[in-house]
């Protein structure tokens, strides 16, 4: 559980600051392409570094977990709903758990 409330503290500052210091300190708006998608995307590559490894060892398997990875990134890939793809994974990984 400990583990769980870092993740979120870090996840909560990594992407309140990014956003708190240009609000706070510039007052004209930013021009510059590269620092607004470093805004923008900030977040989200801090959300991805902090859950894209615990999927790995989420099923005490790697096999299973790379298998249920895999099937993800292809259905989210095609735009499938995100429930559909959650459904499809545990149900994959399931089936999965009793061949390795």
């Amino acid at each position: 559980m400990q583990y769980q409330i870092i993740c979120v503290v870090v996840m909560a500052l990594a992407s309140y600051i990014p956003r708190f210091i240009p609000i706070t300190f510039l007052k004209k708006k930013i021009k510059s392409k590269y620092i607004q998608s470093f805004l923008y995307y900030m977040p989200y590559a801090v959300l991805a570094a902090l859950t894209f490894p615990a999927i790995f060892y989420s099923t005490g398997n790697i096999y299973t977990a790379t298998i249920g990875t895999v099937i993800a990134l292809v259905l989210s890939f095609f735009k499938v709903n995100m429930a559909l793809v959650a459904v499809v994974c545990v149900g994959a990984v399931f089936g999965f758990s009793f061949l390795f």
